[in-house]
């Protein structure tokens, strides 16, 4: 493993998270959200800072000085970054990376160049009924100084305030957006029997989604072992199988890893693809998953999305509003 480099300066950080970028602020915890792209070199290189060193902590990340690639600096590639502030400290304390799929290039072979090509083959349906309205999302973190208790609120809501964003983004391109797909990770040190009755439950409860792409490098239960997990939610409906899952993780010293159970309670209808290793990434697990923005649960909905449009949503569709081809 490199060294990691040392932090932007804060200066250089506020420069170019301004009231330009900024996309709202948080329902809770008082923190603020923004939206930047390549073209914010300085945000751009703290954010591959704080990942690499959030990903290591978890058993993962590149092993390099910063956690940089073509997608965070290259405007072909259409990339920008959800960016989570907080003020009082003036410092980054997570952040995701996005694409709206409308704009992804494609290869030879017909394939979207995405982040997650390397790990997904996208079939002719996905591509025809989904792709164009969907949103990618890859790389979330939150800082390891804000992953502790100790942070209080600030570290307690680090992730549903980003969801506040993604709520946003999904407003402010409802014509063209009608999913959003990414990757939820499980790192190595997890233990496997936990994560194995993780993949059971996702795949009892969402999974619906194996014929619309291909996992590269997919990781399956053993039938066997994949029947006696199945025994365990046998008869049990969504909430039940959910309180089963918890206990049972909790037996084996974990909980559900906390990507993974955001997702899962924001709708019902959520489709689970299948887990893969990554071999880009350590090598840690991920499982893609897509969800539909209209059916986020009520609540999930009033909380991220109905109070993004009570902050004056005219001004902010007017700075975020994508130009026209």
């Amino acid at each position: 493993m490199k060294p990691v480099i040392p932090p932007v300066s804060r200066e250089a950080l506020k420069a170019e998270l301004n009231p330009q970028t900024l996309l709202r602020t948080t329902n809770r915890a008082g923190n603020e959200l923004y939206v930047v792209g390549p073209e914010a070199v300085n945000v751009i290189r703290e954010i591959g800072r704080l990942r690499e060193i959030a990903f290591r902590a978890g058993g993962g990340g590149t092993g390099e000085p910063l956690d940089i690639d073509k997608f965070d600096t290259d405007p072909a590639y259409g990339y920008r970054q959800l960016v989570l502030w907080d003020p009082e400290v003036e410092e980054i304390i997570g952040g995701y990376r996005y694409c709206l799929c409308d704009e992804a290039v494609f290869d030879r072979e017909g394939q979207p160049v995405l982040t997650s090509s390397h790990m997904f083959h996208f079939t002719k349906k996905f591509l025809k009924h989904y792709l164009p309205y969907t949103v990618e999302l890859g790389r979330s973190f939150v800082s390891v100084e804000y992953q502790s208790s100790k942070a209080g609120a600030k570290s307690l809501y680090a992730l549903d305030n980003l969801f506040d964003g993604i709520a946003a983004i999904g407003i402010l391109y409802k014509k063209h957006i009608r999913y959003f797909f990414g990757k939820a990770t499980i790192y190595r040190e997890y233990p496997t029997e936990a994560r194995e009755l993780v993949m059971c439950f996702l795949r009892k409860y969402f999974g619906r989604g194996h014929r619309l792409l291909r996992i590269r490098k997919e990781v399956k239960v053993e039938k066997k072992t994949r029947a006696r997990y199945y025994r365990i939610f046998k008869g049990l409906d969504y909430k039940e199988g959910y309180r089963v899952l918890k206990a049972k993780v909790q037996e084996l010293g974990v909980a559900i890893p906390p990507l993974v159970n955001t997702y899962m309670n924001l709708s019902p209808t959520m489709v689970y693809f299948g887990t893969g290793i990554n071999d880009e990434f350590g090598d840690v697990y991920d499982s893609g998953i897509l969800v539909t923005y209209k059916d986020l649960y009520p609540e999930k909905r009033k909380r991220h999305s109905d109070t993004f449009l009570q902050q004056n949503l005219r001004k902010i569709l007017k700075r975020f509003k994508r130009k026209k081809k």
